[in-house]
């Protein structure tokens, strides 16, 4: 399936989820803000939110510092 990741257009496995992606992308589950198609997806949702052919995925690695 064909998805747009922060801005690339890349190929993945059909029917995966948005928990998968994270994995798949090697993200820490627990560090990675995600849109999908410009609306957050929270954390509880991830698993059952379904990637479909051309969505938009922006995902964002949450960092601190100072």
């Amino acid at each position: 399936m064909k998805l747009i990741i922060n801005g690339e257009s890349r190929q993945t496995a059909e029917a995966t989820t948005v928990a998968a992606l994270i994995l798949q992308e090697g993200a820490d589950p627990g560090r990675v803000a995600v849109l999908l198609n410009d609306r957050v997806v929270p954390a509880r949702e991830r698993e059952a939110t379904t990637l479909r052919e051309g969505d938009r995925v922006e995902m964002l690695t949450l960092a601190g510092g100072g």
